[in-house]
């Protein structure tokens, strides 16, 4: 059973973190204006539209209709985003313990 509440959710959540606007995507993917506003607003796709969805965001199908309750997003960015501040800091100290060790590991090799 889908929960068509996530669908919507997690369709302009997908939306929001691409970048583009909703008409950008629309014609990238080929559908008529306001399809994925319909969407959001209600309508199911089809099973044909919600695999191409899930190709396009890079996101399971069943993760998209509310099936599988969570996903890491293959898009770094998008991970970064589903953070809340205090993860995201701890992020960046990760990331830059990470660097400092790699330049270390760049100078011993030369």
């Amino acid at each position: 059973m889908t929960d068509h509440h996530l669908f919507q959710e997690r369709l302009t959540q997908a939306i929001k973190l691409s970048g583009k606007s909703t008409n950008q995507i629309e014609r990238e993917l080929g559908y008529p204006r306001n399809a994925l506003h319909n969407y959001r607003s209600g309508s199911e796709p089809s099973a044909t539209r919600l695999m191409e969805l899930s190709q396009y965001f890079q996101l399971p199908p069943g993760y998209l209709m509310g099936v599988i309750p969570n996903h890491a997003p293959n898009n770094p960015r998008a991970y970064f985003e589903q953070l809340n501040e205090e993860q995201k800091v701890e992020m960046l100290k990760i990331t830059q313990k990470w660097i400092m060790i790699k330049i270390e590991e760049a100078t011993e090799n030369k």
